[in-house]
């Protein structure tokens, strides 16, 4: 018996409201999602009988290849949609194309049109890419986009997680986790079985797919340790051929096309008749494919490994033979990525090393960069194949899409090869380019002294060639070097020798990157006015020349520039249009880059759970973004009194002295001040940020000398009262962008009125509250204490409270309420019973009857617990509860 008449209406329901609206033209995006066995599947083919009788519904399978199909989910469609998407599918490159004829596919008639991605946790990028095109444009399409994908396989660096993060934006949301069956569900399922339906519950847990399996199998002990017994138990009495045929199958992770089935199984499709009435596969006039993935991965992994080899170097043969007339080589209309996985699963190294590279340049070409990696890296481990300049290519390549996602490890290690390669060569001029790559790569992995030992190298090959347009590449490279590390004279200097050069040259790309360099040393040296509009240039002409790395880059340091001088508005603007570009472009890189800059911004607004969020998609990323992330999480968890925050900074300050740069220890080293200024330890106040304070002051760098004096000052005020301002000789109230004092400059001179009101201008809640707390006047602090409070940040407004309370003040306010207040994790009493209920493994339909509430009430509750604890799925609220204290401790009889 299907799930699908079980414990389904809910989100059957929701879907069915959902796609009426999109016909409506108020189209939305419905996230289905759960363990794998859960029941996705079963949801999606109860759906089309409960649609409007117009609706049009069109399924696409991610698939679970080594190497994943760029576009596979939308290469399903073909057969069902118009002309105009299927020529752009079988074109392929031109991936706004693609865009646009998605998006005039779900708007044509008739209406609604309900577009399923099933396994997304399976997409490739392009495909991921594509999906976040359709999701900011889902409001203004007659639609409705349906995503299936397996919650508890998502871990922090997955790839769909950067896309998971976006969809909050969409103005239509539904989100449906399918919990697993209860164990009234199971009983109904197993009323005509004569297993005990208790027995069959706790063998199987719930899952869907187990309980199904092992009710058709007749033996609850036979599911255990597995579900490959119950699998195979159910091909016995199946004719030898059909056991052939379904092995056959079992090894190709996608749906079999029909002219696929024909070539692989002797007899076609008839001989898997049998097997489809088992239940096993689902069989249509165009394709077959198994009922569920897990049957397939069961008979898989049953397979002995020699047959296992054997099976699927026939789909290699089947593959390389269909069409006859394909060119493969040459991009042709072969399926390169299925290619490549089958000769990978077949160890037939000669397909790898021969089908490999063009397979790694389409995916690349599609903007599948991870797809291509993946690719280069098969095709690497047989380096022995390849003469030494092209392994040194391919070097680069499989370098260049680790930089794209990224991986810096791997981006270090395959581009040094290359280089050392070109060393033997003797090949001069791809030897200075590749140094040049080199250094950058080594600055993204966070080795600064190995970058300009690199940059170095690079100039001085490139002088002795007399390329003219590697030189000024290696230039501005070196330029850039010396701007982040703030040597700001020496990185104008040499920054626009590489403009001038660019310009004589006609090169776009060169001149968009030697203009960043010269504009963020004069911006960052202080003459925001003179390096403004340079930076702006260099946006202007990247996007003009459609240099989109180029584009990335300066869209990421004027953000970073805006935040640094408070310009948070300005930096909201650039920042939306920069993250669309990067989606678009999948520069995964510079996309983790932006992320931590949308952490670092939503922290000044104060907004933590949004923060949090943006920081963790960057938190696994290279170092450059990887770092601030850290920060942001560490100071959110300061600033709220939740556990780990020094920990989170300690991680960040081990990153940033590897940097040697003062844009990444100034802000670690203020956040260790604040916390320590908050447990009242002076002395380590002190020790945090006196050395980089000391730095900042010498290199002119206002902004942090400004914070770092700050806390410095606040060391040496009296404990649990006003801050009085402390002269320090010689040392002015310094200016931010403007000429304007800076906030912290105020504050530190005890001008805590201006300072208040320069961070309200700014949008800075936190920092409004903490200048306000410096006030003499109780009522100020009264003031600033209903802020913090309303921020949930209780160390501070602790501090605030012990202040008055010293100064004989009475009638203070209390604060959060005490259900609040109690748990480390800032629960409301409601969130800390859901916890607790949670944690016994309650779903939320049995969540909202045990307390009397609304399923959808339940959700926005389990939602916040998540939230609040960190915990990625519910299955970490046990532990996450666990180790804050939070659940009820246990009776000793």
């Amino acid at each position: 018996m299907d799930r699908g008449i079980l414990e389904r209406d809910r989100e059957v329901g929701q879907l069915t409201v959902a796609a009426r609206e999109a016909a409506a033209g108020a189209g939305s995006v419905a996230l289905v999602f759960g363990e794998a066995g859960i029941g996705k599947s079963s949801l999606v083919r109860a759906l089309p009988p409960a649609l409007p009788a117009d609706a049009r519904t069109l399924v696409g399978q991610c698939d679970d290849l080594t190497t994943r199909r760029p576009l596979g989910p939308f290469t399903d469609l073909v057969g069902a949609v118009g002309p105009h998407l299927t020529k752009a599918l079988a074109d392929g490159g031109d991936r706004q194309r693609v865009y646009d004829a998605l998006r005039t596919e779900l708007s044509a008639p008739p209406h609604p049109a309900v577009l399923v991605v099933e396994d997304v946790h399976w997409a490739d990028e392009a495909t991921l890419d594509a999906l976040r095109y359709l999701v900011r444009r889902m409001p203004q399409l007659p639609a409705l986009l349906v995503l299936t994908y397996r919650d508890d396989e998502l871990g922090r660096e997955h790839p769909l997680r950067h896309l998971l993060g976006q969809i909050p934006r969409a103005d239509r949301l539904h989100r449906l986790p399918l919990p697993r069956l209860s164990e009234a569900a199971v009983r109904t399922l197993g009323a005509g079985s004569r297993l005990d339906p208790a027995e069959v519950y706790a063998v199987t847990s719930g899952n869907p797919f187990f309980v199904t399996e092992v009710l058709a199998d007749g033996q609850a002990g036979g599911v255990p340790p597995t579900v490959v017994d119950a699998v195979l138990a159910r091909l016995s009495g199946l004719a030898p051929a059909t056991v052939d045929a379904l092995e056959q199958l079992a090894v190709v992770p996608t749906a079999l096309e029909r002219w696929l089935v024909d070539a692989l199984v002797p007899g076609g499709i008839q001989t898997l008749a049998a097997a489809e009435q088992r239940g096993l596969l689902v069989v249509a006039p165009d394709r077959a494919g198994f009922r569920h993935e897990l049957i397939r991965r069961a008979l898989a992994d049953s397979l002995p490994a020699a047959r296992r080899i054997a099976l699927n170097r026939v789909v290699l043969t089947a593959l390389l033979e269909y069409p006859k007339s394909a060119s493969c080589e040459g991009g042709g209309s072969c399926d390169l990525s299925r290619i490549v996985h089958h000769a990978a699963e077949a160890g037939d190294l000669d397909a790898i090393s021969r089908y490999g590279p063009t397979a790694a340049a389409a995916a690349s070409r599609a903007g599948a960069h991870r797809e291509a990696a993946a690719h280069l890296a098969l095709v690497l481990r047989q380096r022995g194949r390849y003469e030494p300049p092209e392994l040194a290519t391919l070097l680069e390549q499989y370098a260049i899409e680790c930089y794209t996602l990224g991986d810096s490890e791997q981006a270090v290690a395959a581009q040094h090869e290359a280089v050392a390669l070109r060393r033997e060569l003797g090949d001069h001029r791809k030897l200075g380019a590749d140094l040049r790559w080199l250094s950058r790569i080594h600055w993204w992995a966070g080795d600064v002294p190995l970058a300009d030992r690199a940059a170095a190298e690079a100039i001085a090959v490139l002088e002795r060639e007399g390329d003219p347009e590697l030189l000024a590449l290696a230039l501005s490279n070196q330029a850039q070097l010396h701007m982040l590390g703030d040597r700001h004279a020496t990185a104008i200097e040499i920054g626009e020798r590489a403009v001038a050069l660019a310009r004589e040259l006609g090169d776009a790309g060169l001149l968009s990157h030697a203009l960043n360099n010269v504009g963020c040393a004069r911006w960052r040296s202080g003459d925001a006015a003179a390096g403004r509009p340079v930076l702006e240039e260099s946006l202007a002409v990247a996007l003009a020349s459609g240099e989109v790395e180029h584009a990335c880059r300066a869209y990421v340091n004027i953000v970073w520039s805006l935040l640094e001088n408070l310009r948070y508005a300005d930096a909201d603007h650039f920042l939306t249009a920069a993250m669309d570009l990067a989606d678009q472009a999948e520069h995964l890189g510079f996309l983790g880059y932006m992320y931590a800059e949308l952490a670092m911004r939503e922290l000044a607004a104060a907004r933590w759970d949004a923060a949090a969020r943006a920081a963790e998609l960057a938190v696994g990323l290279h170092v450059p973004a990887r770092c601030p992330a850290l920060t942001v999480l560490g100071r959110i968890r300061v600033r709220t009194g939740r556990p780990g925050g020094e920990e989170l900074l300690a991680q960040a300050w081990e990153l940033a002295v590897r940097t040697g740069e003062l844009q990444r220890t100034g802000p670690v080293a203020a956040g260790l001040a604040e916390a320590a200024a908050l447990r009242d330890d002076h002395e380590a106040v002190v020790a945090a940020a006196r050395p980089v304070y000391e730095q900042a002051r010498r290199l002119g760098v206002a902004h942090l000398r400004a914070e770092l004096g700050y806390w410095l000052r606040v060391a040496e005020a009296p404990t649990g009262s006003p801050r009085a301002p402390v002269a320090t000789a010689g040392q002015p109230v310094g200016g931010s962008a403007g000429g304007r004092p800076h906030p912290y400059d105020l504050q530190a001179a005890g001008r805590w009125r201006e300072a208040a009101a320069a961070w309200q201008d700014a949008g800075c809640p936190y920092e409004r509250a903490a200048a306000l707390a410096e006030s003499p006047l109780p009522e100020d602090r009264f003031a600033a204490l209903a802020q913090l409070d309303a921020l949930g940040a209780r160390p501070l407004a602790r501090v605030v409270r012990a202040g008055l309370k010293a100064e004989g003040v009475r009638h203070i306010p209390r604060g959060p309420a005490p259900a609040t207040r109690r748990n480390a994790a800032g629960l409301t009493g409601r969130q800390l019973e859901v916890t607790r209920l949670l944690a016994r493994g309650l779903t939320n339909a049995e969540i909202a009857a045990r307390l009397v509430l609304s399923v959808r009430t339940v959700d926005h509750h389990v939602a916040a617990v998540l939230e609040k604890l960190g915990a990625p799925t519910r299955r970490d609220v046990l532990a996450r509860a666990a180790d804050l204290g939070l659940l009820p401790a246990r009776r000793l009889d």
